[in-house]
């Protein structure tokens, strides 16, 4: 496994613990503004990690490996899809 998956992994890991703590906090009726302000934090964490994806695997997700090394047009507009919905 490569650094950069190492540390995708640990981060969505984070973000799991992250969440569990927003479970308890609602089962133990936390006050609303305390609870979305963690909702926002593993908002921006889930967002880092999209980031760190797209940075270290954008060529990859474009340019697979082929027989004849070509990509074609809609694969091209399913990764441009995926940016966009990631974007969203």
């Amino acid at each position: 496994m490569t650094e950069e998956r190492k540390k995708i992994i640990n981060r969505l890991r984070t973000i799991k613990g992250h969440i569990a703590g927003i479970e308890k906090m609602i089962e133990e009726g936390k006050e609303c503004d305390e609870v979305l302000v963690q909702v926002a934090a593993v908002r921006s964490s889930v967002n880092k990690v999209g980031l760190a994806i797209l940075e270290n695997n954008a060529e990859a997700c474009i340019f697979k490996d082929t027989e004849d090394g070509l990509v074609t047009q809609d694969e091209v507009r399913r990764v441009i899809q995926s940016f966009i919905n990631f974007t969203k």
